[in-house]
């Protein structure tokens, strides 16, 4: 049952007619293409806001970031002055066991002379 050139141009007459009677259907196509061109313009516009908000906020991190590195310089600073404390305290301590030593060495040739004198005397 195959339709002829004729019914096919007739069918296809009536689509268009019936189509451009209804206006309605071509307002709601519009007014939907419409409405996605308006939402799609306040997701574009949206997305730019948080685009700023986004680069504003890595601003800020970035200053605070440059604030942390100065806080570990100074630290790093108070070490380095700590560590040249300890180098004297050491050198003092080094000093200190010679002295010691010195004592030490003065006292046990003192003692023993003593006990020399002592042994010497008595007899």
């Amino acid at each position: 049952m195959s339709l002829a050139q004729e019914d096919i141009e007739q069918i296809q007459d009536l689509i268009k007619k019936i189509i451009l009677e209804s206006p309605e259907a071509l307002n709601a196509n519009v007014r939907y293409e419409l409405d996605l061109r308006e939402r799609t313009i306040r997701v574009e516009e949206e997305l730019k806001h948080q685009r700023e908000l986004m680069l504003e906020g890595f601003k800020q991190m970035e200053k605070r970031f440059e604030q942390v590195d100065k806080r570990f310089e100074q630290m790093e600073k108070r070490f380095e002055q700590v560590d040249k404390r300890f180098e004297q305290v050491d050198k003092c301590f080094e000093e200190m066991g010679r002295r010691l030593d010195r004592f030490m060495f003065w006292s046990l040739g003192i003692t023993v002379s003593c006990a020399v004198f002592v042994v010497n005397y008595l007899r």
